[in-house]
């Protein structure tokens, strides 16, 4: 049974601003380190995507997966995976909370792979990717 994994962090913006940045798929490359590609397959209600397109590469871990997404204003997104070469799961979210002008940014994720990982060192993956993830869209919001 895969674990989720939960972290936040507070941005200095909108969230709407938030929001744009992280729905703005085929920049991805341009912020997200272990990004190489990311395709929008197809479109989905309010011009956002509903299904993605991933080829990753963060040095040991490589993997192209599609991901479809469900999107609540500029709220909260969520997604499941449809294919992926390593991952057997991976369910997400973005939960966005604005309070006067800032946006606390809450990510969730629960990942599984196709190969057999010691608990421990996923842990350690998934805090490392939450993190990242975090941190690099907040400095991409706020640059």
């Amino acid at each position: 049974m895969a674990d989720q994994s939960t972290q936040s962090i507070v941005v200095d913006a909108p969230a709407a601003d938030v929001m744009a940045v992280i729905a703005d798929f085929p920049a991805y490359p341009q912020w997200v380190a272990a990004a190489k590609t990311v395709e929008v397959v197809e479109d989905g209600p309010e011009g956002r995507a509903r299904r993605v397109h991933f080829v990753l590469d963060a040095g040991a871990i490589k993997d192209e997966y599609v991901l479809d997404y469900t999107w609540d204003g500029d709220r909260k997104v969520s997604w499941n995976l449809v294919s992926g070469q390593m991952q057997k799961r991976n369910d997400g979210s973005y939960t966005l909370r604005e309070t006067g002008g800032r946006t606390e940014v809450t990510y969730s994720i629960t990942i599984d792979l196709s190969i057999p990982m010691l608990g421990m060192i996923k842990r350690k993956a998934e805090k490392v990717i939450l993190d990242t993830a975090l941190k690099e869209l907040k400095k991409r919001v706020e640059g």
